[in-house]
């Protein structure tokens, strides 16, 4: 019985922990389609050197490793309308985009990040 209790308890945790950590996300494909619309709030929080190799146009560019990092982007995108964050591969941007929920914003991570982006566009 405490065996089942126990096993009870812990998947309860698993999944209850794994459903708040999923984050909204997006594909690059989908991206494209939403941009070609217009006005789209996209962050891009790569590092400067990252962002030499190219950036999606119309990205604002907000390193997630600056120790400003939360109230630049609080600071430059409306919480009233979703948030589409990349970074190069897709992790940051998931980070990011956790970050952002706690402030308040709808968030879409774009899976694959800008490496994915280049391979479609």
């Amino acid at each position: 019985m405490i065996k089942r209790l126990g096993f009870f308890l812990m998947s309860f945790f698993f999944f209850h922990c794994t459903a708040q950590e999923e984050v909204k996300s997006i594909s690059t494909i989908e991206l494209k389609v939403l941009l070609e619309k217009g006005n789209v709030q996209l962050l891009d929080v790569r590092t400067p050197k990252e962002v030499k190799e190219g950036f999606i146009d119309t990205a604002f560019l907000i390193n997630y490793f600056d120790t400003n990092f939360t109230n630049k982007v609080v600071q430059t995108f409306d919480k009233r309308k979703p948030v589409y964050v990349y970074c190069r591969s897709g992790n940051r941007s998931g980070k990011s985009a956790r970050i952002l929920e706690e402030k308040g914003f709808e968030v879409y991570n774009v899976l694959g990040g800008y490496q994915q982006w280049r391979k479609e566009n």
